[in-house]
């Protein structure tokens, strides 16, 4: 009763604060506290549910507020989460009596809108990346006692230091934390949690389809060519997943492609398959291996549909030139150097908020740090192409770029090329490899050369002309069991898959080379 008698007092205790707060802030006043800043004085069944509802994974991003340049230039003027008016400046000195001298980033903050709030911010350079946070109304500095090189020198003199801010606050952020977490999670509530994800960041639905959920399929009715379109909704691959179906506006996360021997016999051809070695590489797999697997042993809770190609096209698939490419690229390593670049394809078109090129610098900048050899296969060697150089590493490529007076999302934004070789090979992403397939197939006819295909999404795939248009040719098997019928062939998942723009896109000359992709609408031009 005791207790019940405390949590009753609390909670009018915080209601009148609540009230209190903004009357304080209607009248011009400076809150003592901001309703969301004592939200967790309520108890836990009580304010999680609230702050949880006013935050989500997305927040954990932060927000590029600009660049504190050197003094006497502009001076940087922003609004903060919790402090409504700040500048910042960059005074340089050799206080440290090195090589290259060091300097101090100086940044004001006033006008909180309470007493109780406090900013996060990240400051990075191309060679390094650290952070503070400001909880008073003052001058505050960030000591850099060393410039790593000439080259970070000359930068900052040119650029400055480029300033984030987590714009959640401290509480928003370990909101977006406890939201983050599970998407990663290999069980129930992981699954949740994409689900959730997706839903409320790009309008996905997850209907429940009538069991079975997995098709009683008969493989005669599988045909080279045809296309598989995967999605995996939990664990660490359903994670990596639902952010890029969020970024890229992909209703599918992974894909891989159908092909018949000559004696008939079915396989399946897929980029980002997991060797016995633990490395993502491009395989090619008997059928029965590749279903058992995805039947019995994929813990992500697969979901697959066969996407038929059209009796035409499949007519004219030259199944000897595919298999001669699919030999060729097997056992190659996955296509991380071009996986992002199929995703960018212009300068703020494709970056949901609050990404930026600036963050994607900053965020590669502490993976460079942390991982160089992980960093140097997905970006370093592609970026270096676009350039026009060799060996490069990020921080010189970031240099590089504003010498040339150019930009680095302008950089982001040069379409990838399907003749480059990089130090392992072509590089060929889950999609990249299935359609390069088509154009080694004839399926591209005189486009094939006029059209690159590592800067195509999922979506960009599965949005070709390409596939069967005539419900009444899909095979018996196909949604038998389900109340709605598909125009195509969902064989595994709970939930019914959705394909928005299904098979509805013409072939054209550099195609996808310029598209946005913002969400939760994801508008397409023609003929970007």
């Amino acid at each position: 009763m005791a207790v019940i008698l405390k949590n009753h007092c609390l909670l009018i205790t915080v209601l009148f604060l609540c009230c209190f707060c903004s009357w304080r802030q209607i009248n011009g006043y400076e809150s003592l506290f901001h309703p969301k800043d004592i939200l967790p004085l309520l108890p836990r069944q009580v304010s999680w549910p609230i702050i949880n509802s006013l935050h989500s994974a997305v927040d954990l991003l932060p927000a590029f507020m600009g660049a504190a340049s050197i003094e006497g230039n502009n001076t940087l003027e922003w609004k903060g989460a919790c402090f409504y008016k700040n500048i910042a400046w960059l005074e340089l000195h050799n206080k440290s009596k090195s090589q290259f001298g060091g300097g101090t980033l100086h940044i004001k903050v006033s006008n909180a809108h309470s007493w109780t709030c406090l900013d996060l911010y990240i400051f990075a350079t191309p060679y390094r990346v650290t952070w503070d946070y400001y909880f008073l109304s003052r001058e505050h500095t960030l000591e850099i006692k060393e410039w790593k090189s000439e080259a970070e020198l000359d930068y900052v003199k040119n650029r400055g230091v480029s300033i984030f801010l987590l714009q959640a606050g401290m509480l928003g952020t370990l909101s977006a934390i406890w939201n983050a977490f599970p998407l990663f999670v290999n069980n129930g509530w992981g699954e949740k949690s994409n689900i959730g994800f997706l839903e409320k960041h790009m309008g996905a639905s997850f209907e429940e389809r009538p069991q079975p959920w997995v098709t009683n399929l008969t493989t005669d009715d599988i045909h080279s060519g045809d296309f598989l379109a995967i999605s995996k909704i939990r664990g660490t691959w359903g994670a990596f997943e639902t952010l890029e179906k969020w970024a890229t506006g992909s209703y599918a996360g992974h894909t891989a492609v159908c092909l018949r021997d000559a004696e008939g016999k079915l396989w399946v051809g897929e980029s980002g398959n997991n060797n016995d070695k633990g490395e993502d590489v491009i395989a090619i797999l008997p059928w029965d291996e590749w279903w058992e697997f995805e039947l019995t042993k994929d813990n992500t809770n697969p979901h697959i549909a066969v996407l038929p190609l059209h009796p035409d096209l499949r007519a004219k698939f030259n199944e000897t030139a595919a298999w001669e490419y699919a030999r060729s690229m097997a056992g190659k390593s996955y296509g991380y150097h071009n996986l992002i670049f199929s995703w960018i394809d212009t300068i703020d078109g494709n970056y949901p908020p609050p990404v930026d090129a600036h963050l994607v610098a900053s965020v590669m900048t502490v993976w460079n740090q942390i991982a160089p050899e992980y960093g140097s296969n997905l970006w370093n060697e592609a970026l270096n192409k676009r350039l026009g150089t060799q060996n490069l590493s990020l921080p010189d490529i970031l240099v590089e770029v504003e010498k040339r007076g150019s930009s680095f999302a302008k950089l982001l934004a040069i379409p990838e090329q399907d003749d480059w070789v990089y130090s392992d090979g072509k590089s060929a992403s889950c999609v990249a490899f299935i359609l390069e397939m088509y154009k080694e197939g004839g399926l591209f006819g005189e486009l094939a050369n006029s059209i690159q295909v590592t800067e195509f999404t999922i979506k960009d795939a599965y949005t070709l002309n390409l596939f069967e248009n005539n419900s009444s040719r899909l095979p018996k098997w196909c949604n038998a069991d389900d109340t709605v019928k598909l125009p195509f062939c969902q064989i595994r998942g709970k939930y019914r898959m959705e394909l928005p723009g299904y098979n509805s896109m013409d072939l054209y000359p550099h195609m996808n080379e310029r598209c946005p992709s913002m969400p939760p609408k994801y508008y397409r031009p023609q003929g970007c």
